[in-house]
């Protein structure tokens, strides 16, 4: 059954909005065309799946007002998006064949309205094409897509927060069947396994990322599933999510103990840390900056004595990308404004023995904050 903010977020009006706004924003940006390669851009702004191969397809978005945007792909992919109502969108499907130059269809398309200046290519497209377009508009000069979409993007619409939230109940679903899997004597591998197939159970299109880090290696904050058996104490570190049918992302952290940590420090250590991602969410906002989010956890951190032990940023955006902007660091100055989404995770790891996460997904709401992961954020400890 597709939900109420699946549906809603499917509707072709909903596109033709989207492509609106970042032909307007393309014009404050003095661009004169978006050139939109596929992936995440291409499924924001026309809602399908795409892949990127050798011969060029690419969404042109002119930004003189009255020029249609057009979506340029090999003829012989065209049965592909068959179901693309290029009517209700105002767009254009423009089919090249071998033997054709791509790239010089596209310059066409934007000379419409005469030469092209500034060209934006999308983040994603690759150095074959990018370069490929600059051979047939040589005095144009590039400069990339994303830094016009990310204001669009990263403001999310309410059905947008909605979906993102049932991402995030779905994943808490996951985390509160942990004590199905986490025990002594399997390693992370098979608990992973586990996880991963819960996540697809619980809602998700597929398993993203599981991560699954005990004892030691729980102090990698990226560890790589392997075939360490877990022992009785040891501290876990489980960051896990993935994409659901919406296209909206979850990704939700939990560090548990496998029974009475056997170090002695673990409880004292997890409870600063829990004062940080308090503190951090308590920091937004409306109007605050992301780089302040980030102080706000770091002060509790470093004032325990434990700031050379959080060693990355508080947190990344989220929406049809696991990481996107804004990014929680110290340096951006980015303003958080209502329907902005992202995580706050700070983490202290102590190399060679444990490490410590705490990740929920939040919204920046008209007056403060809501989170979008509800599960208990204490250090769970699991039977043995």
């Amino acid at each position: 059954m597709v939900s109420p903010s699946s549906s809603s977020l499917t509707e072709p009006q909903l596109f033709r909005d989207r492509l609106s706004r970042v032909a307007e924003a393309a014009r404050h940006a003095d661009v004169d065309a978006l050139l939109v390669a596929p992936g995440s851009d291409l499924r924001y702004l026309l809602g399908i799946d795409s892949g990127s191969f050798e011969r060029l397809t690419a969404l042109v978005v002119p930004s003189a007002p009255g020029q249609r945007p057009a979506l340029v792909t090999p003829k012989l992919e065209e049965p592909g998006f068959a179901s693309l109502d290029t009517t209700a969108l105002g767009l254009d499907l423009v089919t090249w064949i071998d033997g054709e130059s791509p790239y010089d269809l596209v310059v066409e398309l934007v000379n419409r309205a005469g030469a092209p200046a500034r060209l934006a290519v999308g983040d994603s497209m690759t150095a074959q094409h990018v370069l490929g377009l600059r051979a047939s508009a040589p005095d144009a000069e590039q400069v990339l897509a994303g830094a016009v979409i990310r204001q669009i993007r990263m403001r999310k619409s309410p059905e947008e927060i909605e979906a993102l939230a049932e991402a995030g109940a779905a994943i808490d679903r996951v985390h509160a069947r942990m004590a199905e899997w986490l025990r002594p004597g399997r390693s992370e591998a098979e608990v992973g396994a586990d996880i991963a197939a819960a996540i697809v159970a619980e809602g998700h299109t597929a398993a993203e990322f599981v991560i699954v880090g005990s004892g030691p290696n729980g102090a990698s904050p990226h560890h790589e599933l392997s075939d360490r058996v877990i022992q009785p104490g040891d501290v876990v570190v489980v960051d896990i999510g993935g994409p659901t049918p919406a296209g909206y992302n979850s990704d939700c952290t939990r560090t548990y103990a496998v029974g009475e940590p056997a170090d002695a420090d673990v409880r004292e250590v997890y409870a600063v840390l829990e004062r940080a991602q308090r503190a951090a969410v308590d920091a937004v906002r409306p109007g605050v900056t992301a780089e302040s989010v980030d102080a706000a956890a770091r002060e509790v951190i470093t004032a325990a004595g434990y700031g050379e032990f959080f060693v990355h940023r508080t947190g990344h955006g989220i929406g049809l990308d696991v990481h996107e902007e804004p990014y929680i660091v110290g340096g951006n100055g980015d303003v958080l404004e209502p329907g902005t989404t992202f995580s706050v995770e700070p983490g202290i790891y102590f190399p060679g023995r444990w490490g410590a996460r705490i990740e929920d997904i939040v919204a920046v709401t008209g007056t403060g904050v809501r989170r979008l992961n509800t599960r208990p954020r204490a250090l769970t400890v699991l039977p043995t």
